[in-house]
Formats: structure tokens, sequence, C-alpha cells
């Protein structure tokens, strides 16, 4: 979103929502955990000295010290067994993959194809598909096939091997989780892996609509030791120059985490 590099419609909606010609606020960031240093007098939820993490999307602004948020941002407690760190790698690709994978219909039984699956959205739409009963396989390069198949794949296609449209297995659901810009020659073909009345979609498709349920369910499953934030690096908030150059190369495994001060707060 930082450099607009999305297709049609979400492209201008992108425009409408952060800003025309630049983004609207200088400080850029959607994703946050940390302490609430202090609540309105009509908040109720939370408290002073709270640790919490959570994602606002539009209002941005948490690549710095502090930020503040309305009461109706999707905010919960941080899960008790997981580190900041880990409770800022929460919410992007928990939220983005619990509203994709609840669009398609994964449940038990389903046999559900990850493109994309060592990445922020892709790691988590693993864990939930198997938390769901689904039998998943996921796609990605030779680096992360253990990583990915540490999450719960039933099986580990590496793209840079084998073509899983090739393969003459069928899916009743093919999730494209790294989008369109990256994935359009290899989901080209991607009807020859599709079982009769199988659905595929990409990230690209729906523009998602994350709630605050989700969020505490991504929470649950985080105590439950069923969903593990994935994390490649993390960077103190005077590198996050080379942080997003980093990201830029496209190759991350999970999430890059920006740390605020001694103590992790903000990602």
């Amino acid at each position: 979103m930082r450099g607009l590099k999305l297709r049609g419609r979400y492209r201008l909606f992108m425009r409408v929502a952060f800003g025309w010609r630049a983004p609207r606020r200088g400080i850029i960031g959607m994703i946050a955990s940390g302490h609430i240093e202090s609540v309105g007098r009509d908040v109720k939820a939370f408290k002073e000295g709270d640790e919490v993490f959570g994602m606002d999307g539009f209002r941005a602004g948490t690549y710095a010290e502090k930020v503040c948020w309305p009461a109706t941002t999707q905010l919960a407690l941080r899960p008790a067994n997981i580190s900041f760190e880990e409770a800022a790698a929460l919410p992007y690709g928990g939220l983005l993959a619990s509203f994709f994978l609840r669009k398609l219909k994964v449940g038990a039984g389903r046999r559900v194809l990850i493109y994309g699956a060592s990445g922020a959205i892709g790691t988590s739409a693993v864990q939930l598909a198997k938390h769901l009963g689904a039998e998943v396989t996921g796609v990605c390069s030779t680096a992360n096939v253990e990583l990915v198949r540490s999450l719960g794949a039933a099986v580990v296609i590496d793209y840079t091997r084998e073509d899983f449209t090739q393969k003459g297995d069928r899916f009743d659901i093919i999730f494209d989780a790294v989008g369109k810009r990256k994935s359009a020659k290899a989901m080209a073909n991607r009807a020859a892996a599709l079982a009769e009345g199988g659905v595929a979609m990409s990230v690209d498709d729906s523009f998602p609509r994350t709630n605050a349920s989700d969020l505490l369910m991504l929470k649950q499953l985080a105590e439950a030791g069923e969903l593990r934030p994935v994390i490649d690096r993390v960077y103190p908030l005077d590198d996050i120059v080379e942080a997003h150059r980093y990201v830029d190369l496209g190759h991350k495994k999970g999430n890059v985490v920006i740390t605020v001060s001694h103590v992790a707060q903000s990602g």
C-alpha cells in the first residue's frame, strides 16, 4: 500500500482511503501491540496499563512511540503466552486470512491449497484452515518448505520444482495469499487443479472486512497454542527504512516487526 502496488479498483480505493497523491498521514502503519497509557472517560473495555494488540487500518500512525485510537478499534488484550513482537505479528495476516477462509467456506473435509503459504497471510491461512478441519496443501519456495510443514500443511509443494496445476491433484479451494502481481503466472492454469464445483480466490478479489470477533478468535487460538505468529526479522524503529527495503524484496517469511524503545510496543 505504501507504494500503491495494487490493481484496478483497489488502486483507486486506496487513493481515496489513504491519500490521492501520497499518504494523507505522514506516519503510516496499521498494526500495534503495547501498553495502554490512558483511556477516555467513557472507555469501559480497557484501562491504563492493559497490554493490548490490534489493527485499525485507515487511521494508520503506528510507526511511532504512541498512537491514539478510538474505542471502536479492533483491539484486544495481548495473549499472555506470547511477546509484544508476536502479538504485533498476529492481526494483519490473521484477520485477512480469517476473512477469506470464511468467504471460501473452508471447513472439515475440504481440500485446500494455499499459494504463498509462507507469507504473513499464508502462514496464518495454513494454521487457520487446519484448525477448521481442512486438508491443507501449501505452496512456497524451497527455503520455506519446512516452515510451512511445521505450521500444519499435510503436503508442501516447492513451486521452484513443481507446478501444482500439473500434478493431477484436485482441490475444493485454491487460495492465492500473495496477490495477482506475484501469482498471475502460477495461477493462470488453476482450473486444472480444481475439483468439480471447486473455487479459486486471490486476496485481490475482494476487499477484506475485518472485525473484532475475529481478533478475539486469534487471541484464543494463540493462547491455546493452535496459532503461531511467524516473524522473519525484527528491526528497531530507527531502522524502519531498512525494514521496508527488506520487505520490498518480496521473500520474507511471515512478518517483519518494528520495535519501539527498549520494550517492544509497536509493529
